[in-house]
């Protein structure tokens, strides 16, 4: 199978574009939490699209569970990926994991990537002493024995915690019925290849221009573990807009746009 069929590839906008602006998904969504952003660039880019194995339409075979048990797994698909369609320099908007794997693709083939964009990132999620990053130990426990017992109850817990916006409850209805499409044997492996992780030191290396999007109140992510993140990443720019929870694009789309609108556009 081409890894274009087993990530269920779309390219849109503009076909003969010089650049091509990628998006990468988070946890618990796929290509389409990006239908209210990319229409935004398709006259200027060649957009791709694609879902995380694992996630919306991509290959159910695809997922092997020794392959994703770190976010590493998810960066060489995307490598591969950016292979398969022979693209390089291309512009990167990554969510959450699709931005931690994004850096880690970046890192490991610097020549694929011209810039990125990450929402709502984090180098780790675990408190540590001198470390903030959102979760306890105890708190992860929890969340994994959730998960375990039932994987609906919890998606009805968390979305709105993750999504904010409680006077929107749309937005974390849809968020949940999201979750409960992830397959029941990969949820678990999948966040805990999320919330297990440790690229404090790997994100070090990494030598694009980045831009970090963060909202005022995000619950999966304290403004603590972004700011740690720019301070890692050499040269990279902290941008907080005003919007919450964890998943602006989907929420407050118009803002995300205005945010990324003079650095995916910026030339290089």
């Amino acid at each position: 199978m081409e890894v274009r069929d087993k990530h269920h590839v779309h390219i849109v906008g503009r076909a003969g574009a010089a650049r091509s602006l990628v998006f990468a998904h988070g946890f618990g969504t796929d290509q389409r939490a990006w239908d209210t952003i990319w229409p935004a660039f398709a006259d200027e880019f060649r957009i791709v699209l694609y879902d995380h194995v694992g996630a919306g339409r991509s290959d159910p075979a695809a997922f092997e569970q020794h392959r994703y048990l770190t976010m590493d797994g998810y960066a060489r698909d995307l490598n591969m990926l950016l292979d398969e369609l022979a693209l390089k320099d291309v512009v990167l908007v990554g969510h959450s994991m699709g931005a931690t794997a994004s850096m880690l693709a970046a890192i490991a083939r610097p020549e694929q990537f011209a810039r990125l964009a990450c929402i709502g990132a984090s180098a780790r999620y675990l408190d540590e002493p001198g470390y903030h990053g959102g979760f306890s130990e105890a708190d992860l426990n929890a969340l994994y024995r959730a998960v375990t017992i039932g994987r609906d109850a919890w998606a009805e817990q968390f979305a709105p915690v993750a999504m904010g916006n409680r006077d929107r409850p749309e937005l974390a209805e849809h968020f949940a019925r999201a979750i409960k499409s992830v397959p029941a044997d990969a949820i678990l492996t999948v966040l805990c290849s999320i919330f297990q992780c440790d690229y404090r030191q790997t994100l070090q290396r990494l030598q694009r221009p980045t831009l970090l999007l963060q909202t005022r109140a995000d619950a999966a992510v304290p403004l603590e573990a972004a700011e740690f993140l720019h301070r890692t990443i050499a040269g990279s720019t902290l941008r907080v807009i005003d919007a919450e929870g964890h998943l602006p694009h989907m929420s407050a789309p118009e803002r995300v746009i205005e945010a990324l609108q003079d650095f995916v556009r910026a030339p290089g």
